[in-house]
């Protein structure tokens, strides 16, 4: 089994047996501002190839954005887009020397390149693989289906496991309850999601600068079926169609953040986190860390920037009355651990080993306060062999998906892997952290449709109240080798793999 080390999502080789809001108007420059904008875009587009880098510039509280934008363009760099709600400017510059001048700038808290690697394009690859259900297996589980069901629900053990089936008695969600997929965009033609697809809450924000053109937030041909996925988990409509998300009944919008090549920048994850709390998003999935580096550590200028830039962005979200839920990553790690060894940062040029304390170096969002972090469960409702876990860290835990040589379901579920959408029509498993953490947006919806009134901070009490209790799994042998491959610490409830326990679906509709 080999785990993508820049995302959230496993990649399990077949062969194995064994992965009212405001409007969003972003800062508008003066006419003479304006034209100093174009004529240093107009410059940086005549630079050499990879000479531009893209930053953020965090507004010190108190002091004015426009004065800033003025230093910026003094400094060489050119405003794409200023968040004036948050204080974070958007900026490209080819001036190596961008980040060091503008932090002299006294109404400057902080700034960082966003990335290691230039602007300019590059080729698109696909950066997860799902694994595709063929025509004979949606035959068979169709055929396999029970009364009431959905041609496909047989092969989703997760909804069990969370009780969603017997939610779904109750209720299937409200359709005035929205889910943000802040992730590589969702196809939203796919017909088990074209129902409760909401297009007004969907946007591209890959740029960081919202792009609203129809269907920008969808993937494009060769980019990731992640978001997709991600979005049949939470909402598949309950249609007599495929399969059946956790909450049928609510809207998923599709927030567009990777670039073509998979990469999750902040400039992109602030856009998001704004857009979702100006139009009207209840819940926000981030199945994903900020790229490029796994961790961003405080004593590097850079990197603390990146953490400010979009703690700011999921501290206004939550102040909008959104719930931002994510992901804890695939490295089986403990983040509450004394130190961690982080090969993979930074990811979009040259990675290098690393030993990072991660008391003083985030994952963001997962590690930002506020935000429920999620650790993944397998088809035994142990935690998952990839799960990073972490006393204090992880909030809750919820079906991602295991090797099926290590959890494997029972019938008539053939794969230990999670059922999603895929665009085009298809259906197919992946496995993650990624996928765990939109059973856990999704329970939130449905608590957010069961209590319309609960503010964030209500929402998530009742979703760590609803938990089923777990202890720890102790020793913890995922590959039975002898060998204790994470250590469990505390007791029933609160522990460093199920945090609060394992999200309960009907308590989210019932208490």
């Amino acid at each position: 089994m080999s785990v993508r080390l820049n995302r959230r999502t496993v990649t399990i080789p077949l062969g194995m047996a064994v992965a009212s809001a405001l409007a969003f108007l972003p800062n508008v420059a003066s006419a003479t501002e304006a034209g100093q904008q174009v004529a240093a875009a107009q410059s940086i587009s005549a630079a050499a190839d990879g000479d531009a880098l893209s930053y953020v510039v965090n507004v010190r509280p108190g002091h004015s954005s426009a004065a800033v934008q003025k230093a910026i363009g003094k400094a060489g760099g050119s405003v794409v887009v200023a968040y004036d709600q948050i204080g974070v400017i958007v900026v490209h510059s080819s001036n190596a020397d961008f980040a060091k001048e503008i932090r002299k700038d006294k109404g400057v808290e902080s700034a960082g390149s966003t990335r290691t690697a230039p602007l300019s394009p590059q080729s698109t690859t696909e950066m997860w693989s799902p694994q595709v259900l063929t025509g004979a297996e949606l035959a068979a589980a169709t055929e396999a289906s029970a009364a009431a069901q959905e041609p496909l629900q047989g092969l989703q053990w997760d909804l069990p496991m969370i009780k969603a089936d017997k939610a779904h008695e109750v209720t299937l969600g409200s359709s005035k309850v929205t889910v943000g997929v802040i992730d590589t965009g969702v196809d939203d033609t796919h017909p088990d999601l074209a129902a409760n697809f909401d297009r007004a809450a969907s946007v591209n924000c890959v740029s960081g600068k919202p792009n609203t053109a129809d269907g920008a937030w969808r993937p494009n041909k060769g980019e990731s079926a992640h978001g997709t996925h991600v979005a049949g988990e939470i909402a598949a409509a309950k249609n007599g169609v495929g399969m059946v998300g956790v909450a049928p009944g609510v809207k998923v919008s599709g927030i567009k953040v990777s670039t073509p090549q998979g990469w999750f920048y902040t400039e992109a994850v602030v856009c998001g986190f704004i857009w979702a709390a100006e139009h009207g998003v209840d819940i926000t999935n981030n199945s994903y860390y900020t790229d490029p580096w796994n961790f961003n550590c405080a004593d590097d200028l850079d990197q603390k920037a990146l953490v400010e830039a979009v703690s700011r962005a999921t501290k206004y979200a939550e102040g909008k009355g959104t719930v931002n839920v994510a992901a804890a990553g695939n490295d089986n790690w403990d983040l509450a651990g004394k130190t961690i060894l982080d090969p993979g940062s930074p990811n979009d040029s040259t990675p290098g080993d690393r030993v990072i304390d991660p008391k003083k170096c985030l994952d963001i969002p997962a590690m930002l306060p506020g935000t429920v972090t999620v650790s993944s469960i397998g088809a035994k409702g142990i935690k998952s062999s990839f799960s990073n876990y972490g006393q204090g860290v992880i909030d809750v835990s919820a079906p991602g998906g295991d090797s099926t040589a290590y959890q494997r379901p029972d019938a008539p579920a053939t794969s230990g892997l999670i059922l999603g959408t895929l665009p085009g029509g298809q259906y197919g498993y992946m496995a993650g952290t990624s996928m765990a953490s939109p059973h856990v947006a999704a329970v939130a919806a449905l608590i957010k449709s069961t209590h319309p009134q609960a503010k964030p901070n209500q929402v998530k009490a009742l979703l760590a109240q609803g938990a089923d209790k777990k202890e720890c799994t102790a020793p913890y042998d995922i590959n039975g080798d002898g060998k204790i491959d994470a250590e469990c610490k505390s007791g029933k409830g609160k522990n460093s793999f199920y945090g609060e326990g394992v999200v309960n679906a009907l308590n989210a509709v019932t208490k």
